[in-house]
């Protein structure tokens, strides 16, 4: 990685995870004083902080006031999702893909939404309702809110033209998120939209992205009958 993209504390964390893989760093030790790693990387020294921070969030080092940072000597073995962009995963499977924007407005969160996406209850957020294809099947059905004040542009984009998953990923980085799978079962809106026969069972998933206590977005993704989630852990 150039020293140039070490700019931002997600740059200087990859740098620093590869260093605690490549067991440069060994278990135990104490790795350099942020204000070393701030000289060497050319940045801030809050910079580096949020960097060490999240590796200590994930449990890879262990921080002490005055004693500095340590590598964990049993770092935890936690699975992890990556955020798909549907665009590459419906390709990967040798499909074509394109996405229709079916709906968008801005006005207040709804009360349903309160409890999992804490913003002022009088602004406006954005909503966005999605169809995503696959050989010009249906293959997911998004409903998104979208917090602008986290997603900054993000009124100014045209998502008929990129889809809200796709723009999100690439340009609205996340500390962490929750996320829930459930079934459902098609209603008459839902098996229209997905093309299939109601009382279908369907894959559901909700996830909510924060960047520290700030929500960016709130997603609820049903995929169409037969779908399957594939991950590494």
């Amino acid at each position: 990685m150039a020293l140039s993209e070490t700019n931002s504390w997600t740059g200087i964390r990859e740098i620093l995870l590869r260093r605690i893989n490549d067991r440069e760093w060994s278990p135990g030790e104490q790795i350099p004083h942020e204000a070393a790693l701030a000289e060497e990387f050319g940045c801030a020294r809050a910079t580096v902080n949020r960097a060490l921070r999240d590796l200590a969030d994930s449990g890879l080092v262990i921080r002490k006031r005055r004693a500095g940072t340590r590598v964990a000597q049993s770092p935890p073995q936690r699975a992890t999702l990556t955020i798909q962009v549907i665009r590459e995963e419906v390709e990967a499977l040798g499909r074509s893909y394109r996405h229709s924007l079916l709906g968008r407005t801005e006005k207040p969160l709804p009360p349903a939404l309160h409890g999992a996406f804490p913003v002022a209850p009088d602004a406006d957020q954005l909503f966005l309702t999605t169809l995503h294809f696959a050989d010009e099947r249906p293959y997911a059905y998004e409903e998104r809110t979208i917090n602008p004040d986290a997603a900054l542009d993000a009124r100014s984009v045209d998502f008929s033209k990129i889809s809200a998953n796709e723009w999100l990923v690439h340009n609205a980085p996340y500390s962490h998120g929750d996320l829930a799978f459930f079934p459902v079962s098609a209603d008459e809106r839902l098996s229209q939209k997905l093309d299939t026969a109601p009382g279908t069972a369907l894959f559901a998933m909700e996830r909510t992205t924060w960047a520290g206590e700030t929500p960016i977005t709130h997603v609820r993704m049903i995929f169409a009958a037969g779908y399957r989630m594939r991950t590494g852990i």
